[in-house]
């Protein structure tokens, strides 16, 4: 008995240094400027970019291959940083890639709901709470809005709503440039609508 145990410690002592001896000599040193873009990407793994996550994406960026207005859950802010640090210049959001209504989040119709936990299981950033035969419902915080859900569900409880305006999300729209539109009076009263609506308990 005793024999044996020490035989097993010593295989797995002489094979975690081998493997540790391993990735020392064949560390592959990564690119300083992908790690960096890396650290700008929100992490959500959504692949609205096309590409399987954040990483690939990265590594796309800084060989030339993909533009840096890709990302829907990094919104402008992402595209600004990721111009100042590669110093080009800040591309719009890419329309094909970002909803025209604005972002998104996910909602369950929780009375459809039949508790499968396959939207669980796509969510990249576990939104969505739930258990097997119990209803499921999603953290709308935490939300990217990247559709993802939607395709695995079975009853099709899921659907897509607009972001709730509040003063941290809320911009003054673009301008429209037509004589019958009162531009200004349209955006102070959004604007204070977006005042009244948090004002609510």
């Amino acid at each position: 008995m005793i024999p044996g145990i020490l035989a097993l410690i010593a295989l797995a002592s002489f094979f975690g240094l081998v493997l540790g001896l391993a990735a020392v000599v064949f560390k592959v040193e990564s690119s300083p400027v992908i790690d960096q873009i890396d650290a700008l990407l929100p992490q959500t793994q959504c692949g609205q970019c096309s590409f399987a996550g954040c990483r690939p994406y990265a590594e796309a960026i800084a060989a030339g291959e993909a533009q840096i207005n890709l990302c829907p859950p990094g919104g402008e802010n992402l595209v600004q940083s990721l111009a100042d640090l590669l110093d080009v210049e800040v591309l719009p959001m890419d329309e094909d890639e970002i909803s025209l209504q604005g972002p998104t989040v996910a909602i369950i119709i929780e009375d459809t709901c039949i508790g499968c936990t396959l939207c669980i299981q796509a969510c990249p950033v576990d939104a969505i709470l739930g258990a097997a035969k119990q209803m499921h419902t999603v953290i709308e915080s935490e939300c990217t809005g990247c559709e993802l859900c939607i395709a695995p569900c079975p009853v099709d409880c899921i659907e897509m709503i607009p972001v709730k305006q509040t003063l941290k999300n809320w911009r003054w729209p673009e301008p429209q440039y037509n004589a019958n539109n009162k531009s200004a009076e349209t955006i102070f009263t959004t604007l204070e609508h977006v005042l009244a609506e948090n004002a609510r308990p």
